[in-house]
């Protein structure tokens, strides 16, 4: 098979790396792809939301199968482009990706759907968003509606801040059109954990279990990011918690999708508020997380391929995955300055020496080659991911393989998989 990996992160690199282990593949693309793509893929110079373009790449090259790793392509409706054009492709379409690329949708969907989450409400005018503020008091979570690059999600422990944040998405315009109506919804409480499910419109099949940091500091400080590291699998989530998750948050959803006429398939991420009532959904993501899809591949046994096809073609019912029982835990390393203003351009060496160890693997979100040179070239910029008989191995693993890195501008966490 000839298969398409489009994105350029460290979730796209650990799909590629897992899919290139497949001996269904015959050729590996990925577009646009990093330096450590490079490494695992053939990459070719077309942005991951430029529709048209991956059609054509497509059409040029018999791709045979396309796996589409980040959020906006998807809500962009890449899956119903290809699909038209007989190019099969995992994730959901436009419609399905809604319940990423509104927070509103999801919302409304989780009442429907009797699926437990925080009290929330909608707006659009600033001052009732305010008023409402005011009665309900703080803390409160401020979301913009659409996609805003991570950026759209305000934890506001005072009043202060809140109104800041309806000021930044409904007067301010700060996150354009995706800011053009906010959810504001009570604060939970509690351990977040990410949970994953291949659907395949009707079918889910859960996944290996991992937890994610966002914010930048130790102890959870400074603010929210994309990510900064994570284990799998989740200290939070017992197996008769994954039950409970997959019966009151994960089928639900499915089903109520199906049965609106917009069917899901790909993979379904629930971040969770694990809260003393239980598991509580916080946001459905419509795909793989980040960097969550670096310890679910690290610790995958069977090929990945496979699975991805059958989501697509409705057939996950004949998919029995098989997990190593070692943890995995990642560290990701950014760019000072991250997540505010990333330092672009330093030079990154030593990974050879740091990935020495077979149970180490570092894969790539924001590189770039100039000759022999690795250039630092995003915010996150490496998950340096280990494999270890328990959570302080792989942690150790990890840790050690990051001080091998010589990245005088890069930082990170020094807490990710420690005891609280």
């Amino acid at each position: 098979m000839r298969v398409l990996v489009v994105g350029s992160g460290g979730r796209e690199h650990a799909l590629a790396w897992a899919i290139a282990a497949s001996p269904l593949v015959d050729a590996l693309y990925c577009a646009p792809g990093n330096a450590g793509l490079a490494e695992e893929a053939e990459c070719v110079a077309v942005r991951a939301t430029d529709i048209a373009g991956l059609v054509g790449f497509c059409r040029r090259e018999g791709i045979d199968f396309v796996v589409i790793g980040p959020e906006a392509p998807l809500v962009l409706g890449l899956v119903d482009a290809l699909e038209a054009e007989g190019i099969p492709a995992f994730g959901p379409t436009a419609a399905a990706a809604a319940l990423e690329g509104s927070k509103a949708y999801a919302k409304d969907l989780c009442t429907r759907a009797q699926i437990p989450t925080a009290v929330y409400r909608r707006f659009r005018d600033p001052a009732a968003a305010k008023a409402f503020i005011a009665s309900h008091g703080a803390p409160i979570v401020v979301k913009a509606d659409g996609l805003a690059a991570g950026k759209g999600v305000t934890v506001a422990n005072d009043l202060a801040t809140a109104y800041g944040a309806v000021d930044a998405a409904l007067v301010e315009a700060r996150f354009g059109d995706a800011g053009r109506e906010i959810v504001v919804e009570d604060c939970l409480t509690g351990e977040e954990a990410s949970f994953f499910a291949l659907v395949d419109g009707t079918t889910a099949l859960p996944l290996a279990t991992a937890q994610d940091y966002k914010r930048v500091g130790d102890r959870d400080t400074g603010p929210n990011t994309g990510g900064m590291g994570g284990p799998s699998p989740s200290p939070h989530l017992t197996p008769a918690l994954e039950g409970t998750v997959m019966e009151r948050i994960i089928l639900p959803a499915v089903a109520t999708m199906a049965r609106e006429g917009r069917p899901f398939k790909g993979v379904l991420y629930a971040g969770l508020m694990m809260t003393e009532a239980g598991p509580m959904l916080i946001e459905f993501n419509v795909r793989f997380g980040d960097p969550e899809a670096q310890v679910l591949m690290m610790r995958l046994m069977s090929d990945l391929l496979p699975a991805l096809i059958a989501a697509r073609d409705g057939v996950l019912k004949s998919v029995d995955l098989r997990w190593h029982t070692e943890h995995a835990l990642c560290v990701v390393m950014a760019a000072r300055g991250y997540p505010d203003e990333p330092e672009h351009g330093s030079e990154i060496r030593g990974l050879d020496a740091a990935a020495a160890d077979p149970k180490v693997k570092i894969f790539h979100a924001g590189t770039r080659r100039d000759g022999e040179r690795l250039i630092a070239d995003g915010g996150r910029v490496l998950g340096v991911t280990a494999l270890g008989q328990d959570l302080a191995a792989a942690r150790d693993r990890a840790y050690a393989a990051v001080g091998r890195i010589d990245w005088p501008q890069g930082f990170c966490r020094r807490d990710i998989g420690a005891a609280r």
